[in-house]
């Protein structure tokens, strides 16, 4: 299965090539099993994530449905996330990437690239 690759947007600035894992089966594989992982991957319509299989700390975001940045934390591998009322998407990264970035709660996050035509308010996306 190929994956939708965007670029990533936060406060108005691209930072990084972001992996869109919009289907169930993008979803389910996540960072697992890659050669390389991508330097972001965004989950749509998630609200947690877990670190099972995971050799390695990620940097994750919990995004409301605007791309605004409600919490962030650093998920351990074999660690889990708690879904949190008002998160529809999560962002993950390989751990120190949110500081190099500049990405911290209240940032606004959007894709570019993906092939998602944006409307005001409609889930971060940008054409």
């Amino acid at each position: 299965m190929s994956s939708r690759n965007a670029r990533l947007i936060v406060d108005g600035r691209d930072v990084a090539q972001v992996v869109v894992a919009d289907t169930w089966a993008r979803r389910a594989r996540g960072m697992l099993a890659r050669r390389s992982p991508p330097e972001a991957m965004w989950f749509v319509g998630e609200s947690a994530v877990h670190g099972v299989g995971m050799t390695r700390s990620l940097d994750v975001a919990l995004l409301d449905r605007d791309g605004r940045v409600l919490a962030t934390t650093v998920l351990r591998p074999f660690g889990m996330t708690r879904p949190r009322r008002g998160v529809m998407d999560v962002l993950e990264a390989t751990r120190g990437s949110f500081d190099a970035w500049g990405l911290t709660v209240g940032s606004a996050l959007a894709r570019r690239g993906d092939g998602v035509a944006q409307a005001d308010g409609f889930r971060g996306m940008l054409t």
